[in-house]
């Protein structure tokens, strides 16, 4: 980040708290006769010491890449026997019918091997979406923050964490992609190569570099509604839970009692994330099993009703594969000693405007 970028952000309502205070203390020596409890929190959870990085800074940013790399490839992996099922569940139906039809005529045909079909695939295109889905996020919050400014982006903040988020998962789709296209054919094509190696040779040599982002645009209509929604309501869950729902401030809650909360949220996130995004999916499922359609035919072959095949297991995988996901990210924060400001509070200069106390 630039050095310009960054003296915005210190006065941003997400930056560092720590940060904050320093410039305060640098532009005034003059002693402050009472603090409020919550600013004595403030200071007290703000000391730079606790923190291995400044937030903001390369190395912040690197460490929430990998906290990134890790929640989303390890998670997608782990839950590759259930994504398999229901990928061939969308794509035919009268086969597979339902989730647990779909594990028993896959084992009685192929076999427990089977189930672990497309694992690396996954693994790799996850791993590379990760980096950029939480590395990006941070950057466009920032970045979106600063301009909307301190008090705008406090009462906007849903939509600076939509934006930021839609932002980010375009670019982190573009490295998904190739992955995805190799993995659906691999769990959906009878007879197709069965691994990343095959697969990768097999696709460039029949369809060309085109056949890897064939379902390019599909895969953003289901992973920029499917991130939005990762993203916003995760944060704002977060926000109301510590309101409503925790007894007691976050700066009081110990880690392993903020990693609960965090689990929480984000299981709460992955079923609407799963709501939201599901006809997109089965298209995109669909698109990479029929060569030479389009998203539009695909949408119109299937209808609306059977876009919604597969639904259930979509929420089950995506509701605990978010909920660790987020818990994964988070706890790479803790273990890395990385800056976690608490929710966003208002800015006292917008309580002054509106008359709260």
């Amino acid at each position: 980040m630039s050095a310009s970028l960054l003296a915005a952000w210190k006065k941003n309502i997400f930056s560092s708290p720590f940060q904050a205070r320093c410039e305060g203390e640098e532009e005034s020596q003059e002693p402050v006769e009472t603090l409020s409890v919550n600013e004595e929190r403030s200071i007290a959870a703000a000391d730079s010491s606790d923190y291995s990085c400044e937030f903001g800074s390369g190395t912040y940013y690197a460490y929430c890449a990998f906290g990134g790399l890790l929640s989303c490839g390890l998670t997608h992996t782990a839950v590759v026997p259930l994504d398999l099922v229901k990928c061939r569940i969308q794509v035919n139906p009268g086969k597979y019918g339902n989730i647990v039809k779909g594990f028993q005529v896959t084992l009685a045909e192929e076999g427990v091997r089977a189930l672990g079909k497309g694992w690396a695939p996954t693994f790799f295109g996850y791993s590379m979406q990760g980096v950029g889905k939480f590395g990006f996020y941070e950057v466009f919050k920032i970045l979106y923050g600063n301009m909307l400014g301190e008090e705008n982006a406090y009462l906007w903040r849903t939509s600076l964490y939509l934006a930021a988020s839609a932002s980010a998962e375009f670019f982190a789709d573009i490295a998904l992609c190739p992955m995805e296209a190799v993995k659906v054919r691999i769990q959906t094509q009878p007879g197709w190569s069965t691994t990343l190696r095959e697969g990768v040779p097999r696709i460039l040599k029949e369809e060309g570099v085109s056949g890897f982002y064939k379902g390019l645009v599909p895969l953003w209509g289901r992973q920029i509604p499917y991130t939005m929604m990762k993203f916003a309501c995760f944060e704002r869950t977060v926000e109301i839970l510590y309101k409503h729902v925790v007894p007691k401030p976050r700066s009081e809650c110990s880690k392993p009692e903020q990693l609960v909360v965090t689990f929480a949220a984000g299981y709460i996130a992955g079923v609407f994330c799963a709501i939201v995004s599901h006809p997109a999916d089965t298209i995109v499922s669909k698109l990479n099993q029929d060569k030479g359609s389009t998203f539009v035919q695909i949408a119109k072959r299937l209808g609306f009703v059977a876009m919604w095949k597969g639904l259930f297991p979509r929420i089950i995988m995506i509701g605990t594969l978010t909920a660790l996901q987020w818990f994964i990210y988070d706890s790479v924060k803790v273990v890395f000693r990385l800056p976690r400001p608490p929710p966003p509070e208002m800015p006292a200069s917008l309580k002054a405007k509106l008359g709260v106390q």
